[in-house]
């Protein structure tokens, strides 16, 4: 006698092999026509040069805005904690040399640092004396000095994301991300050497991170549309230099 256990269990193989191909085309079938905007604001669907009038249009829109990175230009490498608004701005910036704070309201430009910051490189007296009155003071900034125009602009939310969001050469999209636990897309000029911007695929379409093009630093906005306290200096904390400020080390 033929015993039938090995085409019993023959059948059984076949039978669990089709169910289990079965099992991965629907599957993969299912993958294959997932929506990968599902979820999103649709922004991910549009061209890239859509994604990036919308997300200039939400950033030019919000209130306030948290900036920090690297900015490297023909003036240096600087590195920027700022919060901005349409009235100022608050935060600290980072030099080579120096770190000072910035706070700015209205026209009223504060400049706070230590006093290494006001020695002149020259020395002397004079530049003793200043630095021992205005280091680790709020000091404001005349409009008329040439230091005024070179700060504000770290405070000023237009000025500053317009320049660091601009992207040169032909719009692209590029690959999709997350960043801070938030999907993005990403827009590039060029194949990214002229620069790459991530925009979020949640809500409104801010801009989330930036990679300036030529090597240009990298910086990331968060806080879009959080507001903040801007606040005069105390008036023991604040020093009204009044006319051109002196020589110094920054």
């Amino acid at each position: 006698m033929t015993s039938s256990a090995p085409a019993v269990r023959a059948r059984r193989r076949t039978a669990s092999a089709v169910v289990l191909c079965a099992g991965l085309t629907v599957a993969l079938t299912a993958c294959a026509g997932e929506d990968p905007d599902k979820g999103t604001n649709g922004v991910g669907k549009l061209t890239a040069a859509q994604i990036d009038r919308k997300a200039r249009a939400a950033a030019d829109a919000a209130d306030a805005v948290r900036l920090t990175g690297k900015l490297v230009g023909k003036g240096g490498t600087y590195t920027l904690n700022m919060q901005l608004s349409g009235n100022g701005g608050t935060g600290s910036v980072t030099s080579k040399q120096n770190t000072f704070a910035l706070l700015r309201i209205g026209d009223e430009l504060f400049l706070k640092a230590d006093a290494a910051f006001w020695k002149d490189e020259r020395g002397g007296d004079e530049s003793d004396q200043a630095a021992d009155k205005l280091g680790g003071k709020y000091v404001k900034v005349p409009e008329d000095d040439p230091t005024y125009q070179q700060m504000r602009v770290f405070t000023e939310k237009k000025t500053l994301l317009d320049g660091v969001l601009a992207l040169h050469g032909k719009i692209n999209k590029g690959d999709r991300a997350t960043i801070g636990g938030v999907r993005t897309v990403q827009i590039m000029g060029g194949k990214g050497e002229g620069g790459a911007l991530d925009v979020s695929l949640k809500g409104t379409p801010y801009p989330l991170r930036m990679a300036r093009g030529g090597g240009g630093g990298t910086v990331t906005l968060a806080d879009w549309g959080e507001a903040f306290p801007l606040e005069a200096p105390a008036e023991d904390e604040t020093v009204d230099y009044g006319g051109e400020l002196p020589r110094s080390s920054g």
